[in-house]
């Protein structure tokens, strides 16, 4: 399982949100380059980029930063944030972008993502943001009535490369990665999963290499890393320790 450092852009700086609101930001630096070079130094194997600003106004907005922090970086980087056609994907790969994200895109233009995934095979994530088992879209502001597992499913035998699943209710919380829901995502479909949201410490990474082998290749972990509760090291050490005892 690898540990994904998690760095969320608004206005072109690093931030974390509590639960996806933007009314409830925290800013952690104004250089996002610098962050992202602190996380692959300290052993990163990939990083995650959300350009919050693109994903409520349906376009990217922080492209810049996210090409200046690509070509800084030896590690590959994926990308999430109002990428909702296939131009917008394709500029992100040129660009070096090792996989994109596609999430509001999947409920609403599910004929993209199938496009996408034509195109371009294993460099597409689906994203899928749920909150008490109902997916929520457009930046977290919009229900939907529909089931996480149900939109998961649909989209498998397409070649995409994982599904990164985050618990709204706990995103930016730390209290704690919602183990139960995620095994039940990776354990109902043939794709990778990728946790997200509500790491606290490193129990939390313990705890999910506990059920690992239901189907989960990666955690993302931001606000955890940012306030010190979780060190980037100890998370990697713990997982490869899990790996080399199986």
């Amino acid at each position: 399982m690898i540990i994904i450092p998690a760095i969320d852009l608004n206005d072109g700086k690093c931030v974390r949100l509590l639960q996806g609101d933007f009314s409830r930001v925290t800013v952690y630096s104004d250089d996002p380059v610098t962050m992202a070079r602190t996380w692959q130094e300290k052993g990163a194997e990939r990083l995650h980029i959300v350009d919050l600003d693109g994903s409520r106004s349906g376009s990217p907005r922080n492209r810049d930063v996210i090409r200046s922090v690509v070509g800084a970086l030896e590690i590959p980087v994926q990308v999430g944030g109002g990428i909702r056609n296939i131009e917008t994907v394709d500029a992100y790969l040129r660009m070096g972008v090792a996989w994109v994200i596609l999430g509001t895109a999947a409920l609403k233009d599910g004929e993209f993502v199938k496009e996408a995934c034509a195109a371009h095979g294993g460099s597409i994530i689906l994203g899928i943001d749920g909150k008490d088992g109902e997916i929520m879209v457009e930046g977290w502001t919009e229900g939907t009535g529909r089931s996480v597992i149900d939109i998961a499913k649909r989209y498998e035998g397409l070649g995409i490369h994982a599904v990164v699943y985050t618990d709204i209710r706990r995103d930016g919380m730390e209290t704690g990665v919602n183990i139960d829901a995620t095994k039940k995502m990776a354990e109902s479909i043939d794709i990778p999963v990728i946790a997200s949201g509500g790491v606290a410490t490193l129990k939390d990474i313990e705890d999910l290499l506990k059920v690992e082998r239901s189907g989960i290749m990666g955690v993302i972990t931001g606000k955890a890393l940012y306030t010190g509760a979780l060190k980037l090291e100890d998370a990697i050490r713990t997982a490869g320790q899990s790996s080399r005892s199986e």
